[in-house]
């Protein structure tokens, strides 16, 4: 069968047609092919411009073209000299240069007329004043308080119906885990749940109108709108999808995306929640974290959204544990990061008690009996974490000193190697240390115990005399003895500025405790006074404003907006740091999360300045150091001027009641 049979090709009378295009003239003697044609076949393929569709010919085989360069046809008459018309130019017609006919004037009017009409104008001259005349602002009508409570009535009569439409399904489908949902009823799910996100955004945005009175912008506080609207609306669902993975993997994807796009949206349009939009957002970066198992760097991303999250509501909320767990949880595989954020998380004024099963996940590993490489710990930080976990869950008590003297002989080297880098965890061990010497928030501490008796005693309240609190349990000597052999080896370290931040921290809690003076006894009689006041004096050789010292005062730059050290960070919201920071010491809202424990040069005379200040509040308290305001140098007490390394006390033959320890105030 010819191609003429497809109704592809038609020739007629010497022209090749395709259907539906332009007929196309062979090339004759004086044309070039059509481009695209080399060596000058015609279309068919033929050459010689043979007929396609020839019975001899039925089905023909196209001949492949030619890979030569184009070349110009034969029949073509090579014309190129001096009689080509090509090349012959006419006498040019034309006239001089006349001095009057290019004057400045006629120049200049020519011009004129020239820009008075561009070429190409669209617009006359009316629609362009028409398009330049400024329009009047659109009027609004203002909304009565009537109109404005009853529009409020109106959305939460219909965000009712919703959201208990929402607690009936979820509670359904909860208690029925076996029972596989398809597509469409996942869907028709989320829906639901989007209604109910809407109805919510609706209720708060006419509820915080600026037209609201303050009764009406109260309502959502009233009936915890923002709680509502997590707990029904999205946490409930999210667990639901979750308890379904991986089958709804997709649908949590979507809604997650859903959820987390409206909190944004809350949070930019309804200020008064702030703090839940900003914790909201967090949860939902962890639940899409939490999920993602395929995409290492979708992880990450979502790690450090969730993080950035939590940090910000931290910064507004610094004496909820709540968000340091949520923190402690991103910190993974960072250990040492992980027990800095679970302690803190029980040692603020607002503890989160799930922490003390949360903690156990990073413990458990290092108790369990396997070795480094099994808890992916290098060896001092696998025995840092493993004394902690033996202090926390009392469990291997008898093997606690093996382990502890395991981390402090490792310390000093562990400091030389990694130099700079042992700044932050100097800082995240000092604090751990603290924490377990406060048994980690339990209310038995006998620290904590003898505080708030000191504290009811001010406030005027009856409490039980000094020996009816407890002796000092296992947990807190071991605590004890962990912490007061750190403080030897980092104090003995001279002209070592990375163990500044670590110093900082000690002195911060020593100075909480000289607040409390029956506190202070239960660790005052084994503290390494001798080496500190040798790294205060060390310290001291490069002050040159000893009054700003014994001021008294915060020390701060003049003149500049407050610029916290990495360690204050970390330090904010403890509660053995009240009244140690100015009030607006943390105001500076222009540092952005990753600058927050960025290291600068300028810090280590800040983190100097900080503890020679701390050492001499210290001094002035009577309690372990002494100074000497003419030779302006640091002393202690005869009781301590002793070899630490020969002569200390050792914890089992310390006194460890109450009574025995005040001989040492």
């Amino acid at each position: 069968m010819s191609l003429l049979s497809y109704g592809m090709l038609k020739k007629d009378g010497g022209t090749i047609q395709l259907r539906g295009t332009t007929a196309v003239e062979p090339p004759g003697p004086t044309q070039e092919p059509p481009h695209g044609d080399p060596g000058g076949r015609g279309l068919s393929g033929v050459p010689g411009g043979a007929d396609a569709g020839s019975s001899s010919n039925m089905a023909p085989k196209l001949r492949a073209q030619s890979s030569s360069p184009p070349r110009r046809s034969r029949a073509r008459q090579q014309t190129t000299g001096p009689n080509d018309p090509e090349f012959q130019r006419g006498t040019p017609q034309g006239k001089l240069w006349n001095p009057e006919e290019s004057s400045p004037s006629t120049l200049l009017k020519s011009k004129q007329t020239s820009s008075s009409k561009p070429r190409g104008a669209s617009h006359s001259e009316e629609d362009n004043q028409a398009a330049l005349r400024l329009l009047p602002q659109p009027e609004t009508r203002p909304i009565s308080q009537e109109q404005l409570v009853a529009e409020v009535k109106g959305i939460y009569a219909g965000l009712m119906m919703v959201e208990s439409k929402c607690i009936e399904v979820d509670n359904a489908q909860s208690s029925q885990n076996d029972t596989k949902l398809n597509n469409e009823q996942w869907q028709a799910l989320i829906a639901l749940h989007r209604t109910l996100l809407h109805e919510h955004h609706d209720f708060f945005l006419a509820s915080q109108h600026p037209s609201a009175s303050q009764a009406l912008k109260r309502l959502a506080s009233k009936y915890a709108m923002p709680a509502r609207m997590w707990r029904h609306g999205i946490h409930s669902f999210l667990e639901l999808l979750r308890h379904r993975l991986p089958g709804s993997l997709e649908h949590m994807l979507t809604f997650i995306y859903l959820a987390y796009s409206m909190m944004a949206l809350l949070y930019e349009t309804v200020p008064a929640f702030e703090d839940t939009w900003i914790e909201c957002l967090g949860d939902l970066g962890r639940y899409r974290m939490a999920i993602e198992d395929e995409d290492i760097r979708d992880r990450e991303v979502w790690t450090s959204v969730s993080r950035h999250w939590y940090s910000k509501a931290s910064d507004k909320a610094p004496t909820t544990g709540r968000l340091y767990h949520h923190l402690a949880i991103l910190a993974r595989p960072n250990a040492l990061q992980q027990l800095f954020y679970y302690s803190k998380s029980l040692c603020v004024p607002i503890p989160f008690a799930s922490a003390k099963e949360s903690i156990m996940t990073l413990f458990d590993p290092a108790l369990g009996g396997g070795n480094h490489q099994q808890t992916h710990l290098i060896p001092i930080d696998a025995a840092f974490v493993k004394s902690h976990g033996i202090m926390f869950s009392h469990k291997q008590v008898d093997n606690f000193r093996l382990v502890a003297d395991e981390f402090l002989g490792l310390l000093d080297a562990h400091i030389s190697r990694i130099t700079k880098r042992w700044m932050e965890a100097g800082y995240y061990i000092a604090i751990a240390n603290c924490c377990a010497l406060l048994s980690y928030g339990r209310e038995e501490n006998v620290i904590m115990r003898l505080i708030h008796s000191q504290d009811n005693e001010k406030q005027g309240q009856t409490t039980g005399s000094v020996a009816d609190v407890p002796k000092p349990t296992r947990d807190f000597e071991d605590a004890l003895y962990l912490a007061m052999k750190t403080h030897e080896v980092v104090f003995n370290r001279q002209d070592d500025a990375n163990v500044l931040p670590y110093t900082h921290v000690v002195l911060v809690f020593m100075l909480y405790l000289t607040r409390f003076p029956s506190a202070l006894a239960q660790v005052e009689h084994l503290f390494p006074w001798k080496p500190l006041s040798l790294k205060l004096n060390e310290l001291l050789s490069s002050c040159n404003n000893y009054d700003r010292i014994r001021s008294g005062e915060f020390p701060r730059e003049s003149n500049n907006p407050p610029r916290p050290v990495p360690e204050d960070f970390a330090l904010k919201g403890l509660v053995f740091v009240d009244q140690y920071y100015p009030s607006d010491w943390f105001s500076n809202d222009k540092i952005d999360d990753d600058e927050k424990y960025f290291e600068m040069a300028s810090m280590t005379g800040v983190r100097k300045e900080r503890i020679l200040c701390l050492g001499y509040k210290i001094a002035q308290s009577g309690k372990g150091l002494t100074y000497d305001e003419g030779a302006n140098r640091f002393g202690v007490f005869p009781q301590y001027e002793r070899d630490i390394e020969g002569d200390a006390m050792d914890i089992d033959e310390a006194p460890t009641s109450s009574t025995s320890t005040t001989t040492f105030l």
